[in-house]
């Protein structure tokens, strides 16, 4: 497996992970829980546009693997 595929594979992880953390914090139940869901919903966002800025790099370097 290449980098460029493991980066995308993580980054489909992240996303997964990030959406399964907004579910459980809009489904209401205790504030403080939903304050900690969002916190690190927000900060997997930001992990996942710096690894988006990567890929885009990795693809420019290696023409070959944009698109896979």
């Amino acid at each position: 497996m290449t980098i460029s595929a493991q980066v995308k594979q993580t980054l489909a992880s992240l996303k997964g992970v990030q959406g399964t953390l907004e579910t459980f914090s809009s489904s209401g139940g205790d504030p403080e829980a939903k304050e900690i869901l969002n916190r690190n919903s927000q900060k997997i966002a930001i992990i996942i546009k710096n690894l988006e800025k990567r890929l885009g790099v990795l693809e420019f370097e290696e023409p070959q693997y944009k698109g896979f």
